[in-house]
């Protein structure tokens, strides 16, 4: 590793130089001497800060996002534009076109029959911007075999035929569907890189031998050069190499709550693992079912809530006292916003995509994506949690704002601690680094137009912008 130099960067407040030297901060001071071989950069007062860590998104998800149909707002917003869409949309090696994004302002309700009317030439598999519904037109169906399938998540009419409809079945869907390698992970990591961001967390629920294999194979071949923690490991795996792993990934799904027992039985498995959970939360019913759960297992350092999407205040406390932290997406209400004050009871919109309140009853908060679900640029989320605003410009939960230091803070903690302490610049630290185009509070002032200029893993650039 070459050791660099980083001349009059900002440190807390403080111009600086830094030394980074095998893989660490080495040393911290104004003034540094530049040392023959040493690589130099001028920072030119710019902030050095930690790599930012996205402490929830699907990595596969993402590199498959890039190579399918973008089938929603706001390139796709009504049921011509749509049909147009996967028209043109291009199919894979085996003559499958791949939607993503759907939503049902652009042209309604769908199910297998409305999506074959709108392109019936071509098998369609279409997922809507939630995740969890997928969506095929008879071709597909029909390849897939739909109507003889097996999986509780198809939905069925009255007569006992499949609606074309989908609900939390990517498991079956990857058995049916030909078969294919991993997309690969090269462009998010670069995508990631741009961003400062130096470690993830991916979320994905029950990851297979070939996930977990081909995440492991990018980070060894360095198309993936971020740190890359896993929810989806099974608690007696251990964790690929070149990654690790903590709390385990249960999904309460929004589409049909699970038996208490189930949900009981698989939080005592994976606590007897040595396993913290991780619980996909989005509806108050799911908050309410993972606490009664938690009142019969009890809970471990690390029991994590994600998304916590609609969290009525009443049990603030409950997650509190259960020692519980919280992995939220503000950034959905910059995007989607409009959507939750047309489609949500206006009662509930102080409960949608909660921060201040979580943080002031002493519930550990971090913020992260969602992606590809929801905006990946950590300026985008930083915004949304400091200003709440809607497309349109409507505020949505204003009592709910964090100022624009705790929101960055959200991004700065560890993956392993998410809401915890954030991360500081200090000799013998791990030198995985983001330098910035401005100060810090030039950076908090307007997040969306601070610029990264370089991006640092154990010391050596992933990112430097051109």
């Amino acid at each position: 590793m070459n050791p660099t130099l980083l001349r009059d960067v900002e440190i807390d407040g403080h111009r600086t130089d830094v030394r980074l030297a095998d893989g660490r901060v080495a040393e911290i001071g104004p003034g540094l001497g530049r040392r023959a071989g040493e690589g130099l950069q001028d920072g030119a007062g710019g902030a050095l800060l930690p790599g930012l860590t996205d402490h929830h998104l699907h990595l596969h998800a993402m590199a498959a996002a890039e190579c399918s149909t973008r089938c929603g707002p706001p390139r796709v917003r009504d049921r011509a534009a749509l049909a147009e869409a996967l028209a043109t949309g291009p199919a894979d090696q085996h003559g499958w076109v791949r939607g993503i994004g759907y939503h049902e302002s652009v042209a309604g309700d769908l199910d297998g029959d409305a999506l074959t009317a709108l392109h019936p030439a071509r098998p369609v598999r279409m997922q809507h911007r939630g995740g969890a519904l997928w969506i095929l037109n008879a071709p597909a169906a029909e390849l897939l075999g739909l109507a003889t399938g097996p999986h509780p998540g198809i939905e069925r009419d009255h007569a006992g035929r499949p609606t074309g409809r989908l609900w939390r079945a990517d498991d079956w869907l990857r058995t049916r569907l030909p078969r294919a390698r991993p997309p690969d992970l090269a462009g998010v990591g670069a995508r990631l890189a741009r961003l400062g961001i130096t470690s993830v967390t991916d979320a994905t629920p029950d990851l297979d031998d070939g996930a977990l294999e081909a995440i492991a194979r990018a980070v060894a071949d360095g198309k993936l050069a971020q740190r890359v923690h896993l929810l989806g490991v099974p608690p007696h795996r251990p964790a690929p190499p070149g990654t690790t792993t903590g709390s385990y990934k249960i999904v309460i799904a929004d589409s049909g709550l699970p038996d208490l027992g189930d949900l009981t039985g698989r939080i005592r498995a994976a606590h007897r693992a040595g396993r913290a959970v991780a619980v996909h939360c989005v509806t108050r019913e799911a908050v309410v079912l993972l606490l009664a759960a938690l009142g019969e297992t009890g809970s471990v350092p690390g029991d994590r809530v994600e998304h916590a999407a609609l969290v009525p205040a009443e049990l603030l406390g409950d997650l509190a006292r259960h020692g519980l932290r919280v992995v939220t997406q503000p950034g959905f209400l910059a995007e989607r916003g409009d959507d939750y004050r047309r489609d949500v009871p206006r009662t509930d919109h102080p409960d949608l995509y909660r921060c201040r309140s979580l943080r002031d009853a002493g519930i550990p908060l971090a913020l992260s994506s969602d992606a590809p679900y929801g905006p990946l640029d950590p300026r985008a989320v930083i915004a949304a949690a400091v200003h709440r605003r809607t497309p349109a410009g409507a505020v949505l939960g204003a009592a709910e704002r964090l100022t624009p230091s705790a929101a960055l803070d959200a991004y700065l903690a560890p993956p392993h601690d998410p809401g915890g302490p954030p991360r500081r610049i200090a000799a013998g630290a791990r030198a995985d680094l983001v330098l910035f185009d401005r100060p810090r509070a030039a950076i908090t002032a307007d997040p969306t137009d601070a610029q990264v200029v370089t991006t640092y893993v154990a010391g050596q650039p992933i990112f430097t912008v051109a």
